[in-house]
């Protein structure tokens, strides 16, 4: 087999070494390796040995654009060839992301983030700063210091603006800068990472001095002995009122043992206690539902998962948190990682898995290097492996890096990523839980929901299902942003009012008029301030017309103009729709394009007619789209037009005039 895409295409030494890093040294000639005679010389190895080692495409193509800044022609031939993948496949993967670029461009790449939460934090005004100091977007020659690229959502909303660095070479590596300044953008393309900054505003709990002070002394204690470890002792009382948030801003994120201080795996004792059969029925009775959106029953779904006679089972946590306003889950994941490992655990024992997989957005660094850390101190604590806690529970976890694909967090398309495939949706049925990750079946969660289950077997099922209301029970996590006078995380009850949570951040920042809320983010739905009593649930938030998605509450002062701002939505749709189903592909093309017309005044016939065509869209894109990009997709432009009375056709933009005018999307 030709595995070469152009003759001569060989990579240099520093590429190869980039992929054997990744990869391990070839094994064999047909490899990359040194030729052998005998039967090497006359058989390939291929088909199922072949497809087996695919998984690690995108590692090895992360490992490439790492060191490098690229993936070349050459890189891309040994990858190929290490991995016995048809060149157009991987090339067809390469193109895929956001994040790889198969073109030469500088080392450093900054990604200043031009979605909504950051333009009202002046993310227009900075892109216009950065054009001045190197240039248009993506025009600098590959010798030059760094350019820099326009982004969606960086999952930094809280902090906004925010930048990511993307930093080849070898002992460099990507990092995010959050409130961002051109001056400390620029200083940061001059001296590299520096410690993350965070605002007063910008902390999503506020704890005192001493509960500061006690985690402090703990995570100066004395790494404890390895090997099997005993109970530990709480150094302090758990807030009563954070469950989830319970040890962020308190336990040191990179220590085991102050995890363990605060209460750490013992909820992975109590899962071994009542054993698998206990915990899901604990999960049932909790009544938990899915916090990425979707709001299926955890439960039902792990018992799917565990009664399949089909082995082995995947455990899979969807850390791919992409919607526009959410920054949750990386809040977990940056100041909780232990407790996300030992959820997993806890799944895996009740789902009968043997492997995990934490898929994570490539744009969160330092959720990732975090995570990885915990990852080996697990390990070598006997918290995971073959033999967990002494009690033969076999169970380890990998973590897959995305590389910047809003519809990678759909799990089929997270699927075929980690796979080694482009990220798109499959069709379902077969649903996850019979035909999955490598056709197995697998239960899969993101982070939130995953992080609820400490809880829920430490205190039982009944005792979460008590807390909230109706359908909707426990602590729900809110992503506040925008012109919140204390944005940040939010764990509340649900049947929370959106007027309370809007109060206990503070109000409109400035005392200023609130012009409206977008719940739920760019697949969510604007709502207005006569809709502020809604209770955060989803029976309430299906009551008028909204859901709660994702939890992102962000809002907008009557400075802001609401047209730009949907028409970023509808920009970010027809950016990150995958292409694959015609509905999406071109229902968000058409949906953006009427936007334009109307917001410039220059609608097609009558204004109603535009919006006649916008409803008709929606509704093919609903039925049609394969997955939840698409089908969901006009919900925030419809509510803008039916509530806000946007778009009237005659150009009429709200505050600092029309996108169209700004020429910003």
């Amino acid at each position: 087999m030709d595995l070469h895409l152009i003759p001569g295409a060989v990579p240099t030494a520093e590429e190869r070494a980039a992929v054997d890093a990744a990869l391990g040294p070839p094994t064999s000639g047909w490899e990359g390796g040194a030729r052998r005679s005998g039967p090497e010389a006359q058989v390939a190895h291929g088909g199922h040995e072949a497809e087996k080692r695919r998984h690690l495409l995108l590692p090895a193509l992360h490992a490439v654009q790492g060191r490098i800044g690229w993936i070349s022609e050459g890189s891309l031939n040994y990858v190929c060839q290490r991995l016995s993948v048809p060149p157009a496949e991987a090339y067809g993967v390469a193109a895929f992301y956001a994040m790889l670029s198969l073109e030469p461009r500088p080392r450093t790449v900054v990604h200043v983030c031009d979605d909504i939460a950051c333009r009202v934090e002046g993310a227009l005004d900075l892109c216009r700063e950065m054009e001045k100091r190197l240039g248009p977007p993506g025009a600098a020659a590959a010798k030059a210091r760094a350019t820099w690229l326009r982004s969606p959502c960086l999952g930094q909303c809280e902090r906004a603006p925010a930048v990511m660095f993307q930093a080849a070479g070898e002992g460099r590596g990507d990092w995010s800068l959050a409130p961002a300044t051109a001056e400390a953008v620029m200083a940061g393309i001059d001296g590299g990472r520096t410690e993350r900054k965070t605002s007063e505003r910008g902390r999503p709990a506020a704890r005192s001095n001493s509960v500061r002070a006690a985690a402090a002394r703990a995570a100066e204690r004395a790494a404890a002995p390895r090997g099997v470890p005993s109970a530990p002792q709480t150094l302090s009382p758990r807030a009563p009122w954070l469950r989830i948030l319970k040890r962020v801003g308190l336990a040191d994120p990179g220590s085991l043992d102050d995890y363990r201080a605060h209460g750490g795996y013992q909820g992975l004792r109590r899962a071994i206690e009542v054993g698998p059969e206990g915990v899901l029925r604990e999960v049932l009775d909790a009544r938990l539902v899915g916090r990425g959106g979707a709001a299926f029953p955890t439960g039902r779904k792990w018992e799917a998962v565990a009664r399949q006679p089909v082995r082995p089972h995947y455990l899979v946590c969807n850390a791919d948190e992409s919607e526009p306003g959410t920054f949750k889950d990386r809040v977990l994941m940056e100041e909780d990682p232990f407790a996300l490992l030992e959820a997993m655990t806890i799944a895996a024992y009740a789902t009968g898995c043997e492997q995990g997989y934490i898929y994570i957005r490539g744009e969160y660094p330092l959720a990732i290097e975090r995570l990885g850390a915990a990852l080996e101190q697990a390990r070598a604590r006997g918290f995971l492996g073959n033999d967990i806690l002494g009690e033969g529970l076999r169970f380890d976890v990998e973590i897959r890096r995305g590389a910047g694909a809003y519809i990678c967090g759909e799990e089929t398309a997270l699927f075929n990523s980690i796979e080694g495939r482009r990220g798109e949706p499959r069709n379902k049925p077969p649903f996850p839980v019979q035909v999955g990750l490598f056709g197995k079946p697998t239960a899969i969660n993101n982070v939130e929901t995953l992080v609820n289950v400490l809880d829920i077997v430490l205190e039982g099922g009944p005792a979460f299902a008590a807390i909230g209301s109706g359908q909707s029970t426990g602590p729900k996590l809110f992503c506040v942003s925008g012109h919140a006078a204390r944005p940040g995380l939010y764990e509340v009850p649900f049947g929370t009012t959106l007027k309370q949570l809007i109060d206990l951040a503070g109000g409109v920042r400035g005392g200023r008029r609130l012009q409206a809320i977008l719940l739920g983010g760019a697949a969510g739905s604007f709502v207005t301030p006569a809709e502020i009593e809604v209770p955060l649930t989803f029976e309430g938030t299906r009551a008028i017309g909204t859901s709660l998605g994702s939890g992102v509450v962000m809002l907008f002062d009557d400075t802001v103009d609401l047209q730009d701002t949907v028409l970023r939505i509808a920009a970010f749709f027809r950016d990150e729709s995958c292409g694959q189903c015609v509905p999406c592909r071109v229902g968000t093309v058409r949906q953006e394009e009427a936007l334009h017309r109307l917001a410039s005044g220059r609608p097609l016939g009558a204004a109603k007619d535009e919006v006649a065509l916008i409803d008709e869209v929606a509704q093919a894109m609903r039925d049609a789209s394969i997955c939840g990009l698409g089908q969901t997709a006009a919900g925030a432009v419809q509510s803008a037009i039916r509530k806000l009375n946007l778009f009237d056709g005659k150009g009429n933009g709200h505050g600092r005039g029309t996108a169209a005018e700004k020429g910003s999307v």
